[in-house]
Formats: C-alpha cells, structure tokens, sequence
C-alpha cells in the first residue's frame, strides 16, 4: 500500500545543511525533498541525475559509482524514487552524497503501460520545470498521479488527462473552460481538474464516451501550449496498436 509522503508535511523553506569534509576543508551540503525524473549513464561507474525537488526547483546532479554492484546510492537513483536527497553544490551541477528515498513505486516498473504513463509524467515534468523554480506543486501532482497508476479502478488514459490539464494548469497556460464542444461530463471534470488541490484529483470517472470528450478537448490545449514530442508517449502509441 502506497503511504502518503510525510515529506509534503514540512515547511517549504526545510532545508538542513551540514558539512563535506575534503581534506580539512569544509563544504556546505544541502538536504532537499525531491523525486528522481531522469537517469543516464555517466562513464562506467556514475549516473547523470535530473531531479526534480521541492527548494530548488529542477537540478542535475551527478552520483558517483551509482552503477557499481550493491552501491549505497544504486536504487535511490532510479527514476520515480521520491525521498530526500543530500547533495554537495559544484559550479554547474550537484553531487549526491546520500539518498534516503521513502517511496520507490516498484509497482510501476512491474506493469509496462503503467510504466510507460509514468516515464510521459517525468517527461512533461522535466518540460515544465526550472532550476530555483518552486517545484511543490508539480511535485505534488507526480506523487498523487503514480498513486492513481496503481488504482486498479482508475482508468490510465483518465490519469493521463488529469495530468496534462492540471499540469497546464500549474503552469498558467490553459484555457477556463474546454475549448472543443463537449458534453455536461465532460465539462464539470475539466471544471473540476482546473479548480480541484491535487490530493484530490483523482476522484471521479467518466463513461468511455465522456472520457473521449474530454480527452480530445485536452488534446486540444496540449497541442496550443505544449510544444514538445515525448518518446514514452510513442511508446504508449505503440502499445494501443497491439
């Protein structure tokens, strides 16, 4: 069972610092709440990290031998961990010291079209997020929408849609209302997404007919605010052929 994050609970200005001790010279370390959304091989032993975090927005760091056998830091890098990270600020990224990760979504990686909806959430988040931008809220809507991957219940292509919209939303391009004709269902769940806190997004369904509607009137802005081709929804495309 998926636990909701304590790490959402602290003030947003939590940032504890200690000490790197390099040859006698101290260096500042800084602990940041955040979630791994992309991860790629560095040399033979190390990983290139972009995370995504609470206080400082979308940052990249690197962590050293993350791709030897049984090191300390070779789970915590993948992406989807969600935890807390301690890291050494360079001039131009981050080195991970440690990370203390309190959510890995295992589950997703055990699903392939669940996997794949998840890859296109860090993809879009990754678009959408800065360095020093406050990340809370994308932070957030990611924490909430893997959540919902694992509700049987919960249709994945409505997930989909939920996160792009409020997603649009977080970012301040959207429009107020579905700019397609659509039906009274359709019409309160876009009303509802653009309106809803997070944590309660994923409430509602809609018929196969209305999920339509409101996937196409989505669509719609995505194509007017989005301008970017994400690989794991070419994934999913191929996927739906089979």
């Amino acid at each position: 069972m998926v636990q909701e994050s304590k790490y959402f609970l602290t003030p947003l200005t939590l940032v504890s610092y200690g000490h790197f001790n390099t040859g006698g010279k101290g260096m500042e370390l800084v602990s940041v709440n955040g979630m791994v959304i992309k991860s790629t091989p560095v040399g033979d032993y190390d990983k290139r990290l972009v995370l995504l975090t609470r206080e400082r927005g979308r940052i990249t760091a690197f962590a050293r031998g993350a791709r030897r056998m049984n090191h300390a830091l070779m789970a915590g890098t993948r992406p989807f961990s969600f935890g807390v990270f301690t890291l050494y600020p360079g001039r131009d990224a981050y080195s991970v010291q440690n990370a203390e990760i309190s959510n890995y979504f295992d589950e997703l990686s055990m699903d392939m079209e669940a996997a794949c909806y998840g890859s296109y959430f860090l993809e879009l988040a990754e678009y959408y997020t800065r360095e020093n931008m406050d990340g809370t809220q994308m932070l957030k809507l990611l924490y909430q929408s893997f959540r919902a991957l694992l509700k049987p219940s919960l249709k994945n292509p409505l997930i989909r849609r939920i996160f792009e919209l409020k997603a649009m939303v977080i970012h301040g391009e959207y429009t107020l209302e579905p700019s397609v004709s659509v039906g009274n269902a359709a019409a309160y769940a876009w009303e509802f997404v653009v309106n809803s806190p997070i944590e309660k997004l994923y409430t509602f369904t809609l018929t196969e007919e209305a999920l339509a509607e409101f996937a196409r009137a989505v669509q719609k802005d995505m194509c007017k605010y989005v301008d970017c081709a994400f690989h794991s929804l070419e994934i999913l495309e191929v996927l739906a052929e089979k």
